[in-house]
């Protein structure tokens, strides 16, 4: 199994309407809307998650530097089955870190794929991911096709979130 390059941006978003007219009169092929639970698990080092939704079911693994700019990740994604005995499994064998729940609208506009999330316990954020599923596009590329789409949707730097929804829940948690 090859990894997935994808560089992108999280960013909080207090206009999401704003987000869907741009995609829409960018052409986006909207995808839906997914409620997902991410259930992260204790590793080692980078990030593995089981996702859980009605559009997307997969079990991911990635390493990416948390960094408010535009980042990198190289990402192992292996589709699932809904329901499937794989949650088991991975609580037994590594103990939940934590769980995030949010309703997610998806979009395409060619390989870069679009993000409205409202997460349970965070709120609304916008995320911009330019995708290389086959090796075939230059990490620079990557880089200016979200950047691109930042600019596009006016997505200012003070908006713009360092780690995952993970470590924001895990911070809120330490904090409480």
């Amino acid at each position: 199994m090859s990894p997935i390059t994808i560089v992108e941006i999280k960013a909080r978003c207090t206009q999401a309407q704003r987000v869907r007219d741009y995609l829409r009169s960018h052409g986006a092929d909207i995808k839906g809307v997914d409620y997902q639970t991410d259930t992260y698990f204790q590793v080692p080092h980078g990030r593995l998650k089981l996702r859980e939704g009605r559009i997307e079911n997969a079990l991911i693994y990635y390493e990416r530097a948390d960094q408010e700019s535009a980042k990198q990740s190289n990402v192992l994604l292996t589709k699932t089955q809904p329901d499937s005995a794989l949650k088991a499994q991975l609580t037994q064998a590594l103990g939940v870190l934590v769980v995030v729940k949010k309703q997610r609208e998806i979009a395409f506009i060619d390989n870069v794929k679009f993000h409205i999330d409202n997460v349970e316990g965070l709120g609304h954020f916008v995320e911009i991911e330019a995708i290389d599923n086959e090796g075939v596009i230059d990490k620079e590329q990557l880089l200016v096709q979200c950047q691109s789409f930042q600019a596009g949707l006016d997505i200012q730097p003070h908006d713009l979130v360092a780690g995952s929804y993970s470590d924001l829940l895990l911070a809120r948690v330490k904090r409480a």
